[in-house]
């Protein structure tokens, strides 16, 4: 959530903390604010705004913002106090020469913020980054390092810190501890950013600042410190992927963009990993002897990976014969799983910042657990408490609705129960290289799915209308239906519900009349006579069904209004071509209402906080 960019250097700085923002639009925002210390009088000057970045440009450009080399931004999404121009970041100290950003939730602040009171601070936000900034005036005696260290020895929860002082106006100070935070290495000018395509015109270099470490920033250096001042060595990474990547490159939205993506990105992830007739899962670091060791799974993710998830139990259980049980991050640590050395965790996260995943991965790795995350964002978190990490590559994901991360945890989910089912014997070799076979062919089934993609515009055009969607599948593609089900409530705010198509009649059946629109996942597969009779049921309720079908079903069309038809696959890997037409009807159903599909509101890309 939120995002912070900051700059010390040799340029302007207001250009670059604008630009830096609008590329960190994606982790969702309500309010945003930029400071400067000025080169000419050396003070410092903020502007605040609350609504998007191009207000902040409007104040900008109405009250100029004087000429300055160093400063820092921010992009905030409202947790303490509501989102207007005064609870907005940066936020003075009492003294106005000092002004912090911050990400994250600082959770003792209310006995911070009246210990601060009785000394004489005065505040004007509702916010806990206030207590910050009047934290480190507190402390200050003419070293703004040991200020920021001493504040933070003092404050309990999770921040990403951004910090600058007039008094010290060539140092920039960043910390972090369970919220992300880089440190961009240029040339005679430094940066930090919550996240790489930030500052990605500027610098390719990278350090990912760890939990527990802050940076002393100037222009020409760069050092880093653990929480006790003690100095510690860091590693300066590059940045793989080039800047078109975070760029629409002529799409009318990131979203419909990163969903065009996924043939690529999935092709370059079996080009990589199948090698022969064995999946080649470099990062695993679990031996052949552990693998086979395994008694039980565990899988633990959020929202979009949560479904991702959900395939893979029914994935891993019939190719690998391994009990796999799956739980919401939130929820996981709050039951006492029963787990221990022999138990496989799988964290699954697009940016590996997860706060209720990360939560869940502590509370596993006490009780003696193997962790394995499936991860996209390099250097994250996750990444770091994890035994195995398999990353995705699948590039950055700017819109908030996850897509082609989506397909990619899919994908890897299924290469690793391949690899399980090898290790375990539990697939004859025949069976093992016709789904590899048929893995290799998805990327070009994706492809003839794009080119019908007008028909699933039109098909959204005539169903914008509804008030209320539900979304059934059976067996492997019932998380399908509640994928399907989160895009479009996601981005075009319609309600909507997915289910298991057997238990529609436990309840669901009541909401179905002539103003409910029913998506019907019914491709063939051993539950299909099954959903026709659902289908039926929705029908003689007069609910409009909207079917999506496996090509050459000549019989699907008597029993849905509408149908999208599906290239044939292996019935195990049908999830992986249902999740395009799925995200297609929710993106075009959100365009035709006027919905931002990019950066939907109330969400955030990156959920750092619990």
């Amino acid at each position: 959530m939120c995002g912070i960019i900051g700059y010390i250097g040799h340029q302007e700085a207001t250009p670059i903390l604008l630009e830096g923002l609008k590329r960190l639009e994606y982790r969702g925002y309500d309010s945003s604010g930029v400071g400067v210390i000025s080169s000419e009088s050396g003070e410092l000057f903020v502007r605040k705004a609350k609504g998007k970045i191009c207000d902040l440009e409007s104040l900008i450009k109405a009250h100029h913002l004087p000429s300055g080399s160093i400063g820092i931004s921010h992009t905030r999404w409202a947790t303490h106090g509501a989102p207007n121009q005064v609870n907005a970041h940066p936020h003075f100290d009492s003294t106005n020469k000092i002004i912090v950003v911050h990400n994250g939730i600082i959770e003792n602040y209310e006995s911070l913020k009246k210990n601060l009171i009785k000394k004489g601070y005065k505040f004007i936000s509702e916010t806990d980054t206030e207590v910050v900034a009047h934290l480190i005036r507190d402390y200050y005696d003419g070293d703004l390092f040991e200020a920021v260290k001493k504040t933070i020895a003092q404050l309990r929860g999770s921040f990403a810190l951004g910090v600058i002082s007039q008094e010290e106006p060539d140092t920039l100070i960043a910390a972090r501890i369970g919220s992300p935070l880089i440190v961009g290495i240029g040339k005679n000018e430094n940066f930090i950013a919550s996240d790489v395509p930030a500052i990605l015109d500027y610098t390719k270099k990278v350090i990912y600042l760890k939990d527990g470490e802050m940076a002393v920033i100037k222009r020409d250096s760069v050092r880093v410190f653990n929480f006790a001042g003690k100095p510690v060595p860091y590693k300066v990474s590059p940045v793989t992927f080039h800047v078109d990547a975070v760029k629409k490159q002529g799409y009318a939205h990131f979203m419909l963009k990163e969903i065009h993506e996924q043939a690529d990105v999935l092709k370059n992830m079996l080009a990589s990993r199948i090698k022969g007739n064995h999946v080649a899962l470099d990062g695993l670091k679990l031996t052949d002897s552990q693998l086979r060791s395994i008694k039980n799974i565990f899988i633990v993710a959020c929202g979009t990976a949560y479904h991702a998830g959900m395939v893979g139990k029914y994935v891993i259980e019939k190719l690998a014969s391994v009990p796999v049980m799956i739980d919401v991050s939130s929820e996981f640590r709050y039951r006492n799983p029963i787990l221990d050395q022999k138990t496989l965790v799988i964290a699954i996260s697009q940016s590996g910042e997860t706060a209720d995943t990360l939560a869940a991965v502590k509370e596993a790795k006490a009780k003696g657990a193997k962790i394995l995350s499936i991860v996209n964002a390099v250097g994250s978190t996750l990444t770091r408490e994890s035994d195995g990490v398999l990353y995705t590559h699948a590039g950055p994901e700017i819109g908030v609705a996850s897509t082609k991360a989506y397909t990619a945890q899919l994908c890897m989910l299924y290469l690793l129960a391949l690899k399980l089912a090898a290790v375990r014997k539990t697939l004859p070799s025949a069976e093992v290289k016709k789904l590899f076979k048929d893995l290799k062919e998805v990327p070009q089934l994706y492809h003839k799915i794009l080119k019908n993609r007008q028909a699933i515009a039109d098909m959204a055009k005539d169903n914008s209308h509804f008030g209320c969607f539900l979304y059934l599948g059976r067996n492997i593609n019932y998380p399908s239906a509640l994928e399907g089900a989160l895009k479009l409530k996601e981005i075009s705010y319609i309600p909507a519900e997915g289910y298991a198509a057997g238990e529609m009649k436990h309840g669901p059946i009541a909401l179905i009349d002539e103003y409910r629109a029913v998506v019907c996942v019914a491709v063939q597969s051993e539950t299909y006579e099954k959903m026709i009779s659902n289908m039926q049921e929705i029908l003689s309720r007069k609910g409009k069904v909207i079917a999506i079908a496996t090509e050459g079903d000549k019989t699907i069309a008597n029993h849905a209004h509408h149908v999208i038809y599906l290239p044939s696959t292996n019935t195990s890997l049908t999830p992986l071509l249902v999740a395009l037409p799925l995200q297609l009807f929710a993106y075009y159903v959100a365009v035709n209402r006027g919905c931002d599909v990019d950066q939907p509101r109330n969400l955030a890309k990156s959920v750092t906080v619990e």
